[in-house]
């Protein structure tokens, strides 16, 4: 059975920095693509990075590049969000999605199947 399991979300100031994980189970993590995918209050779900299973590409939505970096640790099986000069608008629930139907980074939320449930992320002063 796929588990991913998101922690290391919490409350922080703007401008601050938060890296949150994916600790992964039941599936051969390293040969699957992994992304984190993002839901603001209100607001549908966001796809945010996605990383390859060698870890050898990545790739970013617009409003965070320069800001978030996607990783993973194969031999943990861990995905990896570091994310720094944190902006209110960051604010959301953060989600780890994957799909073994897919070779290739889907940019949209639509394209992963499984799913973890999700670590709150709030930015505020």
């Amino acid at each position: 059975e796929v588990q991913l399991v998101e922690s290391g979300g919490g409350l922080v100031q703007p401008g601050g920095s938060l890296r949150l994980s994916c600790a992964a189970s039941g599936f051969t993590f390293s040969r699957f693509v992994m992304s984190w995918v993002r839901q603001a209050p209100g607001k549908g779900l966001e796809w945010v990075s996605g990383i390859n299973g060698g870890g050898g590409t990545t790739s970013y939505v617009d409003s965070v590049k320069g800001r978030f970096t996607i990783s993973r640790d194969n031999a943990k099986n861990t995905l990896y969000l570091q994310m720094n000069s944190l902006k209110p608008e960051d604010t959301a629930v953060y989600y780890c999605a994957s799909s073994k139907a897919i070779t290739s980074i889907q940019a949209r939320p639509g394209g992963y199947d499984y799913w973890g449930k999700g670590t709150q992320v709030t930015v505020s002063s």
